[in-house]
């Protein structure tokens, strides 16, 4: 009798646990994460996606669209202003400040709308230098780039895909002019001893010894580590069947932030932010919820060199990787004091 008893008020509970989380689930259809946002997010542009941060924290770059221009925004003002407009081009998928203000843009000197994606990837990229007082159009580095670029914190390097293996080269100017110096190839996918897609993400501060960068298709997807000195690799997410891709490191080089399906295992079209330790651990912390309103969900992001801000984009089920509907800053010194306070930050 106290078998049935305990067995009945089981299934009581667990219908009414089931009917809570499908109430929480209804009750956010129609509704968007933009219009509920918690305090420590702040929902900053109405497009754009692809966010970086520059390195006192004052500005931010992003792309207009994918294969669109390039804009900046002072953070104080919100003034956003062309870095793009003064000249003819075909459109770019990814601008990056480097440590001297310059820019590291990824864009293709043909553009076919009809068959747009060869422009994204290594046939047509190129990488280019755009000087930040926008004085000319921007100079080719001779470098096909699959994806994005890796760029330092501390130097002018960057690291890039191409043809399934990452390269690393010094930034230089002659005359002037950038140019490539020191070029070297540091992992080649051949070696690996599985089978991946390669795209380089983040050199690991503050040594900037190690390269952070996905491992596409492997156990789903996994974060993983080069040292680029030994070529050593390592897995520090660890999670098979699991989507994680690395994007946007913290500058103490403890964490990184990954774009994950952990709350739900439906892939990249579900995914929101997470913050992994990098310590071998393999422990997560979820950083926002906009996967949980149907539709929609949160990626690309970036953390600010004074580790204070997080920016990252909104969007849409269905969006293709990397297009973005706005972008949002994330205060983690707020979010921090509201955890400790025990205010609900979702």
């Amino acid at each position: 009798m106290r078998f049935t008893v305990n067995k009945y008020l089981f299934f009581v509970l667990a219908g009414l646990l089931s009917a809570n989380c499908l109430g929480q689930s209804r009750s956010k259809e129609g509704r968007s994460p933009l219009d509920e946002l918690p305090a420590h997010i702040k929902h900053i542009t109405h497009f754009g996606q692809r966010a970086d941060f520059s390195h006192d924290g004052k500005r931010i770059l992003f792309i207009e669209k994918t294969f669109g221009d390039v804009y900046e925004m002072e953070l104080k003002t919100k003034t956003v202003r062309p870095m793009t407009h003064h000249y003819y081009h075909e459109g770019y998928t990814r601008a990056l400040y480097l440590v001297n203000g310059d820019i590291l843009l990824s864009g293709a000197r043909q553009f076919d709308a009809t068959n747009p994606m060869p422009s994204r990837s290594e046939k047509n990229a190129e990488l280019w230098i755009l000087k930040k007082d926008l004085s000319a159009a921007p100079v080719p580095l001779s470098e096909k780039c699959s994806e994005g670029p890796a760029v330092s914190r501390r130097h002018m390097r960057i690291a890039w895909t191409q043809g399934g293996a990452f390269y690393m080269a010094n930034i230089v100017y002659r005359d002037g002019k950038p140019e490539l110096a020191n070029k070297k190839k540091i992992l080649d996918k051949r070696d690996l001893s599985f089978k991946t897609g390669l795209e380089t993400q983040n050199f690991r501060p503050p040594d900037e010894k190690e390269l952070i960068f996905s491992a596409y298709g492997y156990q789903g997807t996994e974060v993983m580590g080069l040292d680029i000195e030994t070529g050593k690799v390592v897995n520090y997410s660890r999670a098979p069947n699991r989507y994680d891709e690395p994007e946007g490191i913290f500058p103490d080089g403890r964490f990184t932030l990954v774009e994950c399906d952990k709350h739900n295992r439906k892939g990249t079209q579900y995914i929101d932010l997470y913050k992994l330790v990098l310590d071998g651990s393999v422990k997560t912390e979820r950083m926002t919820f906009f996967s949980d309103y149907p539709g929609y969900k949160a990626s690309n992001p970036v953390v600010s060199d004074d580790g204070r801000y997080i920016a990252f984009q909104v969007a849409k089920r269905g969006d293709m990787a990397g297009v973005g509907r706005g972008i949002l800053i994330f205060d983690l010194m707020m979010y921090e004091r509201m955890k400790k306070s025990g205010v609900k930050r979702r």
